[in-house]
């Protein structure tokens, strides 16, 4: 290809590739920006819950631990480490999203923890915002405890267990699993590079147990978005698996065939007439009573001879 004929290819290639860049943005700004702002603007501040009450919980949080007795309140409550219990680590994750975090900044994160939770409430919903929040917060601690109970190796994935009694506390795996997950389910690659792409550059440039986990948040939110919308069909695929189970299951036993009853012996009913009497029981005096046989029935021919008989004497009399 000569250079006159490079000109123009490179000319359709970068309009090609500004006319996609053009509608990627205008989408990803009418799904973040301009439907949650009708959405809100049609429920009202009441769409705001969880931003309000985030805010206010890692301010209110914030004061109480200014004081020795309200710090210990506040760890006692939602202080989460490696190297208490499972149990008591799960009890505490929830109130550990309002406390702040120990290297963070509490006002500068008020504004992302507010924009996380009031953006994930508006476009997703109340229910699916804390189920979000909760699940990527607890992913995050649950690996980080299987990476300090391996230890240091294990190509880089182990940590040393002095880790395990630092405190782990904050909303920002929560906040950076709201973004990744809005950002997947709403096709907003801005806004995933934004929040994905600073985590990787955060756990590269300084590596502690917080960067792990936000990587962590990040994974498991881009697994729930790409989840999202196929519940029908993951819900279809598992029943059908059970069914073929059963099938399996029911093809595996023995039939058991039925075994026939048998027969009684038909029994023919015999006439009142013709049943033998009962014999009474001998009387203590007096001589033993003979019973006297039934007489039997007429037959046919008997009877009707005597019909014609009955008849003709009848006539003679008259």
């Amino acid at each position: 290809m000569t250079t006159e004929g490079r000109i123009p290819w490179c000319r359709s290639l970068l309009a090609r590739l500004v006319r996609f860049t053009g509608r990627t943005l205008w989408a990803e700004w009418h799904s973040i920006v301009v439907d949650p702002v009708r959405r809100l603007m049609h429920r009202g501040l009441s769409g705001l819950l969880l931003g309000f009450v985030a805010a206010f919980g890692v301010v209110f949080f914030h004061d109480i631990a200014q004081h020795p007795l309200g710090a210990r309140w506040v760890e006692w409550l939602g202080g989460v480490r490696a190297d208490l219990p499972l149990w008591l680590s799960l009890l505490r994750t929830p109130v550990s999203l309002y406390v702040p975090a120990l290297d963070l900044p509490v006002w500068a994160g008020i504004t992302q923890l507010f924009l996380a939770f009031a953006l994930a409430e508006v476009a997703l919903g109340r229910g699916r915002t804390l189920a979000i929040a909760y699940a990527t917060t607890v992913a995050g601690t649950l690996t980080a405890r299987v990476m300090i109970a391996l230890g240091p190796g294990w190509w880089g994935f182990g940590l040393p267990h002095a880790y395990g009694q630092v405190l782990d506390t904050g909303p920002s795996a929560a906040v950076v699993g709201l973004f990744t997950y809005l950002a997947v389910v709403r096709r907003a690659p801005v806004v995933f590079s934004l929040t994905g792409g600073s985590m990787v550059w955060e756990s590269v440039a300084v590596p502690n147990l917080a960067g792990r986990e936000h990587l962590i948040a990040v994974g498991s939110a881009i697994l729930l978005g790409l989840l999202h919308g196929h519940r029908p069909g993951l819900q279809a695929r598992l029943r059908s698996l059970l069914r073929i189970r059963e099938r399996g299951f029911a093809s595996a036993e023995p039939s058991m065939m039925p075994v026939p009853a048998p027969k009684e012996p038909s029994v023919m009913p015999v006439p009142a007439s013709q049943e033998a009497p009962a014999i009474p029981a001998p009387a203590s005096e007096g001589p033993p009573v003979v019973p006297t046989p039934a007489p039997s029935p007429p037959v046919p021919a008997q009877a009707a001879a005597e019909r014609s008989q009955g008849a003709a004497m009848t006539s003679l009399e008259r």
